[in-house]
């Protein structure tokens, strides 16, 4: 059997999707990707050995992509994270049109075509308060998990407007807000609402197509996602039986793997 591997090497965690000749998912991994890129590479290999029994010499094609794709020693051309999550949507959602790939490190909006060519994209400036750092960071300052911030999030009826728009100022006026009684579910419910703001105006910049697909790591926030569709008055679709981490790796595979459309 002949297999495939899409490496997505992110600032914050390391995946890795190896898809078969049909284009079926045989196995994932995802691990912290830490100071050594390439070492988290090869960790992410041999966990799915151990789990699998795939051994990275089976492989025969490797598309690497993400913040350290040029960085990872893999004799393979990098692709851009923006290519390989627009092919790795389309493959879960063929009707997306339009991207929202909320990372650790920075925010992308990517309109598609049919086939999962990228029309258009945008990505946020470098300040954590447009990325899943803002709401990270955050939650560090309050000591709480962020489960906990999306469970006080989603309860709350109302929300607090944050003003800063720069995440260490931020920090200061939550921190100000809470110490003068104000309701922390309001508070949480707010930050969300500003990250998904900030979101909104790169989505009207770049104009909003429907079906719009979501992915990266703020796409398992849930409270996101419930405040990006206020946001924006549109339903948000999310992969469904994969985490939404592992998506432009996914597409980085079927890349490496020919172009030709994924069975499964």
């Amino acid at each position: 059997m002949k297999y495939f591997a899409g490496i997505d090497s992110g600032s914050t965690t390391t995946k890795i999707i190896i898809v078969d000749e049909a284009g079926t998912i045989m196995a994932s991994e995802i691990v912290l990707s830490g100071s050594n890129l390439r070492e988290s590479a090869n960790s992410a290999f041999e966990n799915i050995e151990k789990r699998h029994g795939i051994r990275r010499d089976q492989v025969e094609g490797f598309v690497p992509t993400g913040y350290g794709r040029f960085l990872l020693g893999i004799d393979s051309k990098p692709i851009s994270e923006i290519t390989c999550c627009a092919r790795g949507s389309v493959a879960l959602l063929p009707s997306a049109r339009t991207i929202i790939d909320v990372g650790g490190q920075d925010t992308k909006v990517i309109r598609i075509d049919p086939k999962g060519t990228v029309r258009q994209f945008s990505m946020n400036d470098k300040c954590a308060a447009g990325t899943g750092k803002f709401i990270e960071r955050i939650a560090v300052s309050l000591g709480l998990e962020l489960e906990q911030m999306v469970k006080l999030s989603l309860e709350s009826s109302t929300k607090i407007s944050i003003s800063n728009t720069c995440a260490v100022f931020a920090e200061t006026e939550v921190i100000s807000r809470i110490s003068g009684g104000e309701d922390l579910g309001s508070i949480v419910r707010g930050l969300h609402y500003s990250l998904a703001s900030r979101v909104g105006t790169q989505l009207a910049r770049l104009g909003l197509e429907k079906d719009i697909f979501m992915c990266g790591g703020g796409a398992l926030n849930a409270a996101l996602v419930k405040e990006m569709s206020e946001v924006i008055s549109a339903e948000i679709a999310r992969p469904e039986g994969l985490d939404c981490r592992l998506v432009a790796a996914l597409g980085a595979a079927l890349i490496a793997r020919g172009g030709r459309e994924p069975v499964a």
